[in-house]
C-alpha cells in the first residue's frame, strides 16, 4: 500500500501548535469538564448526541479527540466503541490519564489521514472543530473511504470567529493565534471555506449531505459561529464522469484494467477526485493488450506480460453526443508493487476489497467492474456491454 503522504506547510504548523498547546496545559495540571454531550463549539448548543444516529455496539472514530471528554461521554452514555486519534502527544498523554482504563475506549496518536487509511470502516466519524485544521484535499477522500457503506460523517467547522470575520471564498489555510490560559500564544492555520463549498466538497467525494445546523455564541458580544455538517455515505457506491463536458473525438477509445488477487482490487485516484482502474486511451497502431499493457505500466509501475491479459468486451456509451468505447480487460498475472509515477494524473494506489470500495468511482471504470462482476454494488450511467466471444482476440 502506497503510504499516505505526510503532512508538512500548515498542517506541519498546526501539529506543533497543539502539542505546544498540550504541553502548556500538561504543566497547569489543567482538568476539563466531564461532558454532558457533544459540544460543537459552543458550550450546551447546537444539535445534540442523537445527530450521531444509533451509537450503541456501532464503530466509532472521534477525529482530533483532544482531551477525550467528548469519546468517554459516548462511550458511558450510548454504548458506543470509539476509536479517539489526535496528532498531539501531548493530548493524548491527557486523555490516558483521564480515560485510559475505559473500556470500550481505544486512544490512538496518529496522523488523521494516516489513521483513517488504515483503520476503516467505521459507522460514525465525527469531528468537533478538528477537520479544519488539515487540508480538506488529502483528508476528505481519507475520511469518504474510512466510512463503512451507509455510515455517518458529523463534523463541526468555524463559520465566524470572535470578531465576526467569515468564511473564505476558497480553500487557502489562514493563520490564527490561538491563545493559552495564563498566558503565551502559538498560530495555528484553519481551512475555513464557506458552506457551500464544504457541501460540493462533501458530494464531490461520494457523501450525501443530509444536515448542516447553525450554532451561535447566546452572548450578544460573541459573533463566534459554527455550521455542523451531517453526511452519510451511500449503501451503493456511485459512479461520476470526471468532467461534464464531452471527450475529444481523437481519444474516445480506452482500456480500464482489471488487478484483482487476494490483497483486493486495484484502484488509483485521479487528480480529479474519481477513483479508477489502470488504463486509458489507446494511440495509434496499437493493439488492445498492448494498451492495456503499456498504461499499466506507466501509471503504477506494474510489468504485464500481453498473454496475461483478458479482454472483456466492448462498452459503449455517449457524452455530450460523443460515443465513447470502453474496453474492459482483467489482467491475471503482474509483477512487481504499485506506486505513483512522475507525470501521471492517477496516483495513490491501493488496494481494496470488493465489498469495500471507495465512493466516487470514474463512470468508465464503474462500468468495466460491473460488465466483469454484475453483482457489485455499483450504481453508473448506462452502457450497452458486448462480450468478446470465448477464446476470441478482441483486439485484431
Amino acid at each position: 500500500m502506497t503510504p499516505a503522504p505526510a503532512p508538512d506547510g500548515p498542517e506541519a504548523a498546526n501539529a506543533a501548535a497543539w502539542q505546544a498547546y498540550a504541553a502548556h496545559h500538561l504543566r497547569r495540571g489543567t482538568v476539563p469538564d466531564e461532558a454532558q454531550r457533544i459540544d460543537w463549539g459552543v458550550r450546551d448548543a447546537g444539535p445534540d448526541d442523537a445527530f450521531l444516529g444509533e451509537l450503541r455496539g456501532r464503530r466509532v472514530l472521534d477525529l482530533g479527540c483532544g482531551t477525550g471528554r467528548h469519546a468517554a461521554h459516548l462511550v458511558r452514555a450510548h454504548g458506543a466503541v470509539v476509536d479517539a486519534v489526535d496528532a498531539s502527544a501531548g493530548q493524548i498523554e491527557r486523555a490516558g490519564a483521564r480515560y485510559g482504563a475505559l473500556p470500550g475506549l481505544r486512544l490512538i496518536h496518529a496522523d488523521a489521514v494516516a489513521h483513517l487509511r488504515e483503520a476503516g470502516p467505521y459507522d460514525v466519524i465525527y469531528s468537533v472543530n478538528a477537520v479544519p485544521f488539515v487540508d480538506p484535499r488529502r483528508l476528505l477522500p481519507a475520511l469518504a473511504t474510512a466510512l463503512a457503506p451507509g455510515g455517518t460523517l458529523c463534523f463541526s467547522a468555524p463559520h465566524a470567529d470572535s470578531a465576526g470575520e467569515g468564511p473564505s471564498p476558497d480553500l487557502a489555510a489562514r493563520p490564527e493565534t490561538l491563545r493559552f490560559a495564563g498566558g503565551g500564544e502559538t498560530t495555528v492555520h484553519r481551512w475555513a471555506p464557506a458552506p457551500e463549498v464544504w457541501e460540493a466538497l462533501l458530494a464531490d467525494h461520494g457523501l450525501t449531505v443530509e444536515d448542516v445546523v447553525t450554532v451561535a455564541s447566546p452572548d450578544p458580544g460573541d459573533a463566534a459561529a459554527y455550521r455542523v455538517y451531517r453526511a452519510r455515505r451511500p449503501e451503493r457506491v456511485r459512479a461520476r464522469p470526471r468532467a461534464g463536458r464531452p471527450p475529444a473525438a481523437h481519444a474516445t477509445l480506452g482500456v480500464g484494467a482489471i488487478l484483482h488477487g487476494p490483497r483486493g482490487l486495484l484502484l488509483g485516484r485521479h487528480r480529479g477526485g474519481t477513483w479508477e482502474l489502470p488504463g486509458g486511451t489507446v494511440e495509434p497502431g496499437e493493439s488492445l493488450r498492448e494498451t492495456v499493457v503499456r498504461e499499466v505500466r506507466e501509471e503504477t509501475g506494474l510489468r504485464v506480460a500481453p498473454s496475461d491479459v483478458r479482454l472483456l468486451g466492448t462498452l459503449l456509451d455517449q457524452v455530450g453526443g460523443v460515443v465513447r468505447m470502453t474496453v474492459g480487460a482483467v489482467v491475471t498475472a503482474w509483477e512487481g508493487e504499485p506506486a505513483d509515477q512522475p507525470g501521471e494524473s492517477v496516483g495513490d494506489w491501493r488496494w481494496y476489497p470488493l465489498d469495500g470500495l471507495p465512493p466516487s468511482l470514474f463512470v468508465c471504470s464503474a462500468q468495466s467492474l460491473t460488465a466483469w462482476r454484475p453483482d457489485l454494488p455499483i450504481d453508473h450511467a448506462p452502457a450497452r456491454f458486448a462480450a468478446f466471444a470465448a477464446g476470441a482476440g478482441g483486439d485484431d
